[in-house]
């Protein structure tokens, strides 16, 4: 009987000691056990030695069939340990990857901003409301600069289509780290000729969509108590400008609703910015009669039209960059000087 007792607490032993080799080495490497899955993580040499020091505690407190019932169990746990899959660097730096939700992202301005946040690896909701085809390109291009991506179309000016925006980025990757809302219009005409139809398409879409948005992005973000939200405004919403009414009305009600929406956030640790752009190149300044841009060059102390990309830049920047992490309630102008 003793020497029964002595061979099963020898195995006991060889058992415990190579699951605990295999365990601390496994440990030394950075992987860590978790659930089903595994992260590659280095642990404090606290960690090492006090799984060594469980495994002897456990060895030491059996005896008889209950040391050969754990030598058994501690063979499987060990073949167990060896067969968890590994979360790979690439997978975790994924999971880390910030969430951006942008409107209007098809093209122009809303373009320039989903492909610099793919280019920092993260991953995008590119919404359209009117090109699927430009809106995939985008994507694709998002992909291709290191971010991921899905095409979301829908008006904002409509409730259910915000709703099927919002809930198809946590659908796809839990959460929402941070909302653009750049989608526009104009339907300019001079005051006296504005029909009621173009000035509320433009009150709508404009202002009344970034409510809808920010809305909906709050309720996932107020979760967490953390996010961030930038409002793409305008100039012309804090100095106005002849025959679009409607557009500088809607654009400084953004300005406002940036500053209250700031103020009732700030306590949830969600920051709420805007960007005014001036005059950014585009389509429409491709075509300008030469006088005319002279004229418009003439009022731009830089002397030139301000790039897609140098709003992008900024809009990244509040976005994810630490050092605007004190930042909350701002109106950035991006417009060469127009409005100091």
């Amino acid at each position: 009987m003793a020497s029964t007792l002595k061979a099963a607490s020898s195995a006991s032993a060889s058992s415990l000691l190579r699951c605990s080799r295999f365990a601390k080495k496994e440990i030394q490497r950075g992987v860590v056990a978790t659930g089903a899955f595994s992260v590659q993580r280095p642990l404090p040499k606290a960690s090492l030695s006090a799984s060594s020091s469980f495994l002897g505690h456990v060895f030491h407190q059996s005896s008889g069939r209950q040391q050969q019932s754990l030598a058994s169990k501690t063979k499987e746990q060990c073949r167990q340990f060896r067969t968890l899959p590994r979360v790979s660097a690439e997978s975790a730096a994924e999971a880390d990857a910030p969430v951006v939700v942008v409107t209007g992202a098809s093209r122009g301005i809303g373009k320039a901003i989903a492909l610099h946040f793919g280019a920092k690896g993260a991953r995008v909701v590119v919404n359209y409301a009117r090109s699927a085809e430009a809106a995939e390109k985008v994507a694709d291009e998002v992909k291709a600069a290191g971010g991921d991506a899905i095409v979301v179309g829908g008006d904002v000016s409509k409730a259910e289509d915000v709703a099927a925006v919002i809930n198809a980025a946590v659908e796809k990757w839990g959460t929402i780290d941070v909302l653009v809302n750049n989608a526009g219009i104009t339907r300019d005409t001079l005051l006296m000729r504005m029909k009621p139809t173009q000035w509320q398409e433009v009150i709508d879409l404009n202002l009344t969509g970034v409510f809808m948005c920010t809305q909906a992005a709050l309720k996932v973000m107020s979760k967490k108590k953390k996010g961030r939200i930038i409002n793409i405004t305008s100039v012309v919403g804090q100095v106005g400008n002849p025959g679009q009414a409607n557009y500088s009305a809607a654009k400084a009600g953004v300005i406002g609703f940036t500053k209250s929406v700031a103020r009732e956030y700030a306590g949830r640790n969600i920051q709420v910015n805007a960007v005014a752009p001036g005059f950014i190149s585009s389509d429409m300044t491709a075509v300008l009669d030469k006088s005319l841009e002279e004229k418009i060059l003439g009022s731009i102390p830089l002397g030139k039209y301000g790039q897609p990309e140098d709003v992008a830049g900024l809009v990244a920047f509040l976005g994810l960059d630490p050092a605007a992490g004190y930042m909350t309630g701002q109106v950035v102008n991006m417009d060469g000087g127009m409005v100091m």
